[in-house]
């Protein structure tokens, strides 16, 4: 696919000590303002992916934070990331364990963006211990009050909203840290800045991403709005890397688009059907926020983290025995409470292949083909009524040719999506591949922290 659209990534910097390759595959949008799309295999967003591998990834972003606001040397992770994204038995959660181990907790603001980076923020956050978490969302809430918007370059749903359950702590001289899966251009993350700015001067913000794509013109551009506003702009990264793109790159991808569509049949794996469908008690803790969308304090973590262990008990509970390969699907913005379930279920069944990845708005091709990232493609409307109508997407959940299957299914999923659509679609969908289980968490409303 790479060479049919002229696509090359180049590496650069390394320093997780891995590549732009090894942290990214290659997909085509269908969205005529960007042809392509970078793939994590670490994001947890369009492949499933072992949740230790994702969260431990969060992490070591978190850890390279820490670093370059202390203006230390990160602590090197080994070879773990290396040998988790090869698939070694046992070095996800060797990652993970290797970058929990108790710090010294920073004291941030750290901004994640929706919807992909939901649960990367959240993770960059648990890895500074002592930071403020918010996340920008596009669903607007009751209650709440948007304490700034931007824009995201590039994207097919562009508004993006800030809303505090306490803007004060946002209000703070404190270090802010703005967690996004990939710099591409930057233009996004200089938006933010420029908007926070404008409400509260700050002396120091820190760019976070996975994969770092910018060039020298991108990299001016960053440097000048530091001086301009006068404060100071770090950016870090696990990857750095280049695209390089063909002049003709729209129109080749859009071609390519209507091509592989046109010849496109329905797979039987996509025909509506009838393994069973239940639901799970989580029995969530009283008050704790499902993420970020409102704020998450470290507190929340540690509640959090005391009831992982019951929860993922309840799941393995429910799913019964005989389970070999096991998704936990999330939705859309709620990416953080799924791969923490996630994580704990994996855990706790150490015979069973755990996975995660989370449900978008993203319109992307799938194509069949095993050099491919995004092999096949669920499509169902829209269950989120504060979030509008439209069509939504699971990726890689259904098998592509020569792959097993998974076995069960668990859906996590907020209340206010938890609707009659959800029945009727995406539920009826996944039913058609295994046994599925509902675990509904409830979304914070006003007053309920």
């Amino acid at each position: 696919m790479a060479s049919r659209l002229g696509v090359r990534l180049l590496d650069g910097a390394r320093p997780a000590g891995v590549g732009l390759a090894d942290l990214v595959g290659l997909a085509v949008r269908r969205n005529p303002r960007r042809a392509h799309l970078l793939v994590s295999a670490v994001l947890g967003k369009h492949v499933p992916t072992d949740p230790r591998l994702v969260y431990g990834s969060g992490l070591l972003l978190g850890e390279l934070v820490r670093a370059r606001l202390h203006g230390d040397q990160p602590s090197p992770p080994g070879p773990f990331l290396a040998d988790a994204l090869r698939g070694v038995p046992g070095t996800a959660g060797a990652l993970r364990d290797h970058l929990r181990e108790p710090r010294p907790p920073v004291e941030a603001v750290v901004l994640g963006y929706a919807e992909t980076a939901t649960a990367l923020g959240h993770s960059v956050a648990d890895a500074l211990g002592g930071a403020y978490y918010l996340h920008s969302t596009r669903r607007p809430v009751k209650g709440f009050a948007t304490y700034g918007g931007f824009e995201e370059e590039h994207s097919h749903a562009t508004s993006h909203l800030l809303l505090p359950a306490d803007p004060e702590r946002l209000d703070r001289d404190v270090p802010v840290v703005l967690v996004d899966d990939e710099l591409s251009t930057g233009r996004t993350v200089l938006n933010t800045i420029e908007a926070l700015h404008a409400v509260r001067p700050r002396s120091r913000y820190v760019v976070a991403a996975l994969v770092d794509l910018r060039g020298p013109a991108d990299k001016a551009r960053m440097d000048a709005l530091a001086d301009r506003l006068g404060t100071h702009i770090d950016a870090v990264a696990l990857a750095a890397g280049e695209v390089e793109l063909p002049e003709e790159i729209l129109e080749a991808g859009q071609a390519l688009v209507t091509e592989i569509t046109a010849r496109a049949t329905r797979r039987p794996d996509e025909a509506l059907g009838s393994f069973e469908v239940s639901r799970v008690a989580l029995e969530w803790p009283a008050g704790l926020p499902d993420g970020g969308r409102h704020g998450f304090l470290p507190e929340h973590r540690d509640r959090l983290e005391k009831d992982l262990a019951r929860m993922s008990d309840a799941i393995a509970s429910a799913m019964g025995d005989g389970a070999s390969r096991v998704l936990v699907l999330g939705f859309e913005e709620l990416m953080y409470a799924p791969l923490r379930l996630a994580e704990a279920l994996a855990d706790a069944l150490p015979g069973v292949d755990v996975r995660y990845s989370t449900t978008t708005r993203s319109p992307v091709l799938a194509v069949d083909d095993p050099g491919y990232a995004i092999r096949t493609r669920l499509p169902f409307p829209s269950h989120d009524a504060a979030d509008g109508p439209g069509e939504r997407y699971a990726y890689n959940v259904s098998p592509a040719s020569g792959q097993v299957g998974f076995d069960r299914i668990v859906f996590v999923v907020d209340d206010v999506g938890d609707t009659p659509a959800l029945t009727n679609g995406l539920l009826r969908r996944l039913c058609a591949l295994a046994p599925t289980l509902v675990a509904a968490v409830p979304a914070r409303a006003r007053g309920s922290v």
